[in-house]
Parts: structure tokens; sequence; C-alpha cells
């Protein structure tokens, strides 16, 4: 073999002419290119690109290496140089998403094991101290004795009358509610925005005081990230998805905060998301563990008219101006923020900020 090859940056936004031969590596290799990467490091000899590693936020993804360069260390130096531009944004923590067959290479580059659907995918990050520093975390800091403890992972884009009935409900049916907020600014509202508005909508409630919000953790393992570049169909990815979420849940995250119930919406609206629910069934009542079953909830979704409450209708709503017709759909902590940034005359998503 000559001399090691060649690497160097592309961004994604900047250098959209250098995705080409991107592509090309990643398809020849049986992959695709997932839309929330931010740049790539790409190894050349000479003029033929023989290797490329992607980084979104702190996801390493879309990774491939041409058959002929295999075996003399490209993936050490690729994800070297992924860590360095990590490290250069402020991201030192780092998950992987890859092939159960690719799971021994991951492991040889300093990645600890999370959790795996198998025959689909593995999930890993480069700390083996990463999910018990964070479990401990918990422990300290969110365990409440009680007998019912329940739990509802909320995107809230934004926090609807339909988040405020499940909450409510919820509240209702356990000793004390902890409602995790999804942490990805991938949404019109940003994290920040969506994590206040959850927090001043359960403190309006009657039931408030068994309510504890909190932003989810980096093990709540969100679509907005989730890997779609060596899956199939949208059916797939969601089971992926589903299955090291709620791995990770009952096994992990759920025991720390003594948690026994889940809660979620039902989704008359959505086929996929309607099976994200049906994994939650499986991966948390009915698969084989170690860790005790936690009972799966699923609350009827609040109609206005003939139409179920739903973020994205508020969204449409107010992206249109429309601010009168929100009353119905969002509770008055909601409104008056919406009102206020209307007022702003930002009605358009807010700049995304990668984590």
């Amino acid at each position: 073999m000559d001399a090691a090859p060649a690497l160097s940056v592309v961004s994604v936004a900047h250098d959209p002419d250098d995705l080409v031969p991107v592509r090309a590596l990643l398809a020849e290799q049986g992959l695709g290119l997932d839309d929330d990467v931010e740049l790539f490091v790409t190894a050349h000899r000479g003029d033929d690109l023989v290797g490329c590693m992607g980084l979104a936020g702190n996801v390493v993804k879309c990774s491939a290496i041409s058959d002929d360069e295999r075996g003399f260390g490209l993936s050490a130096r690729l994800m070297q140089e992924v860590t360095y531009q990590a490290l250069d944004r402020g991201r030192s923590h780092l998950f992987v998403y890859t092939k159960p067959t690719n799971r021994r290479v991951f492991e040889s580059l300093g990645f600890t094991f999370l959790a795996e659907v198998p025959g689909t995918l593995v999930l890993l990050e480069n700390t083996p101290f990463g999910l018990a520093r964070t479990c401990r975390q918990l422990r300290r800091h969110d365990y409440v004795p009680a007998t019912r403890v329940g739990v509802a992972v909320l995107n809230a884009n934004p926090f609807t009358r339909g988040h405020e009935y499940l909450v409510r409900t919820a509240a209702q049916n356990v000793d004390v509610l902890h409602v995790w907020v999804v942490s990805e600014d991938a949404s019109m509202f940003s994290a920040d925005e969506r994590f206040e508005l959850v927090r001043a909508g359960c403190a309006a409630v009657p039931e408030g005081d068994r309510i504890r919000v909190r932003r989810g953790t980096d093990y709540t393992v969100s679509r907005a990230t989730f890997p779609s570049y060596f899956l199939g169909d949208e059916a797939e990815i969601v089971r992926g998805a589903a299955g090291l979420d709620l791995q990770l849940f009952r096994e992990h995250l759920g025991p720390a905060i003594g948690a026994t119930d889940r809660f979620v919406g039902t989704e008359p609206l959505s086929p996929i998301t309607n099976l994200y629910n049906q994994e939650m069934h499986h991966w948390l009542e009915e698969s084989a563990s170690a860790s005790p079953t936690i009972r799966v909830h699923e609350i009827e979704r609040v109609a206005v008219g003939d139409a179920p409450v739903s973020a994205s209708r508020v969204r449409a709503l107010f992206a249109a101006g429309r601010l009168d017709e929100l009353d119905a759909l969002v509770p008055p902590t909601t409104l008056a923020y919406l009102r206020a940034r209307a007022h702003t005359g930002q009605t358009s998503p807010t700049p995304s900020v990668k984590k």
C-alpha cells in the first residue's frame, strides 16, 4: 500500500459540489446521505475518494470506506479527525448508530456499546461512563420514593391543549409524573422555547405539584437525529429508533427514577407515530428483560371540532398569523407566548442550533 490517503474536511453547507463523490462512495457501499450531516471528513488517494465519515450534532454517521482501503487503519484516522472537529464545536460526547456487523469496528475505536435492535442496528458512545453517570444523576436529583411513578416524553412543538390533557390525565393516575422535553433543536420552536412552554403549562394545571419537568437526557433517542442512511423504509427507521430509545429507558433511565408507568397520546393522524406507540408496548411490557415491566398508557387525543388537537395544526395557524383561532388549541401560557412572538414579527422557524 502506498502512502496513507490525505484527509480533508467538507462543509455540507459551503461545499455542495464536494458531496457528489461522497454520495457516490456511500451508494457504492449501499448507504445514503442523511440530511442533517453538517460536515464530512474525507480521505483521498490522488483524485479518488476512498473514505468518508460524517458528523451531525454529536452523532457520527454516514461512514464508508472503499473495499481496497479496509484493514489499513483508515477508520481510526477518520474518527480521530471527526473527534477533533466535534471538539472544536464544543462537542465531546459522541454517539454512533451503525449496523450490528460494524459494532466491533467502532468498539476498536474506543466506543462503548449501549443497545441493539437485533439484526437492524446498534448504538454506541465514545465513553464507558456516560450512561452510568447519567443514571446516577437521575437517581440523585430526580428519584422520588413513590408507589407509582409516571413518565411522559414530549417534543411539544409547541405545548398544546393536547399535551396539557395528557400530563393532567397522567398526573391524576400516579404519585409523581416526570415530563421529559426532547432536547434537540430540530423543530420550529427551539429546545429552550419548548422547555419553557412545557414548564409553564405544567405549572398552571391543578396537578402541577405532582409534575417534575426536565430536559431529556442524551439517551432519549430522537427521530430528529436518528440515522436513515443504512436502513430501509420509514417503518424500519421508526422501529429502530423506538427499539433503542425504549431499551435504554426500560433497562437504565426508568429504573434510575423508579418509573412504573409511561404515558403517551394516541395517534389517529400518523401511522408512523402510531407504530412507535405499538413498539412502546412491545419493549416496555412484552419483551424479555431483567428489568421490571413499565406499564404503557395511551391517552385519547383531545379534539376540537372534527379534528384532533395537534402541534402541526397550531404551527400552521401561527405561521399564517391566524392567532384568534389558537385559543381552543393551546393553553393560556402558550397563547401568551405566541402572541408576544407574533408581535415581534417572528412567525417563521427559529434558527436551529446544533449541539
